[in-house]
């Protein structure tokens, strides 16, 4: 239970406070934080939240979009917008900042990768000064439009390669990784450069591409040998349970974290 991380969006109606302290009450050491949430209390406070709890963050979501294309199609700096999310996570102590890097750009995928490429060179070293390691986080292909350009563990290591291992990393999230054919031998070919690991089943049929997700122990995927997979790679980090799921999210959050221990004990963690 010491790896077991809550992912707020988990437990969305929770606030910063509520979730930090239902964690605490129930021994969860770590959570992964949103950027919307701590900007609810500001990044100070919810640093002083954490120590006083005793609770850490195991990552901050979300930086990235450098190729300027969201979901919402509006076009956004992604890297005026990444440098702030890095100094937040500086000061809330959170040592990964996940990065969704942005949908395709004016039709160029090619491009698109590149540009992903460039802004993670420039930053690099900024996150490296200040203690923070840049998360790259393939998402499922069909989010590539609008979400991510990277689809795999493959396109997200071969950028993070080009850095410091402490600088630059990549997460695995089973949900957008568990149908690739090379997944084992990917994050096998990871070892060192992995920041992340994040759990979740896959609802089916798929019916929302973002929303189609549910507590692990629900679907297809196999958990513990992917978890196996990731600790053979040499991580050893905090295990984020991060669902989206609106059914889940209209429930209490302390019921909804009840049932993450429970999936987690039963289906992820080791025997």
């Amino acid at each position: 239970m010491n790896r077991l991380s809550l992912n707020q969006i988990t437990t969305k109606s929770w606030s910063l406070p509520e979730a930090v302290r239902g964690c605490a009450e129930r021994g969860v050491e770590w959570i992964g934080l949103w950027r919307d949430k701590v900007a609810e209390v500001g990044a100070d406070e919810t640093a002083r939240l954490l120590r006083e709890h005793g609770v850490r963050a195991s990552s901050l979501c979300r930086g990235g979009f450098f190729t300027g294309v969201t979901p919402e199609g509006a076009a956004v700096d992604g890297l005026t917008q990444t440098r702030e999310a890095i100094d937040e996570a500086a000061t809330v102590r959170a040592e990964v900042l996940v990065l969704v890097v942005g949908g395709i750009a004016g039709g160029d995928l090619v491009g698109s990768r590149q540009r992903v490429a460039d802004a993670v060179g420039e930053l690099a070293p900024y996150a490296r000064e200040r203690g923070v390691r840049l998360g790259l986080e393939p998402l499922h292909p069909m989010q590539c439009a609008e979400r991510s350009v990277l689809s795999t563990v493959d396109q997200a290591l071969a950028i993070a390669e080009e850095h410091p291992s402490d600088a630059v990393g990549v997460v695995v999230d089973e949900f957008h990784v568990w149908w690739d054919p090379r997944v084992e031998e990917s994050i096998a070919k990871a070892a060192g450069r992995i920041v992340g690991f994040h759990v979740c089943d896959q609802q089916v049929p798929i019916t929302d591409g973002l929303m189609a997700r549910s507590l692990p122990g629900t679907g297809p995927i196999e958990h513990r040998r992917l978890r196996e997979c990731v600790e053979a790679a040499g991580y050893q980090g905090p295990i984020e349970v991060e669902v989206f799921d609106a059914e889940l999210w209209r429930q209490p959050g302390d019921q909804v974290l009840d049932q993450v221990i429970e999936a987690y004990r039963e289906h992820v963690a080791a025997r």
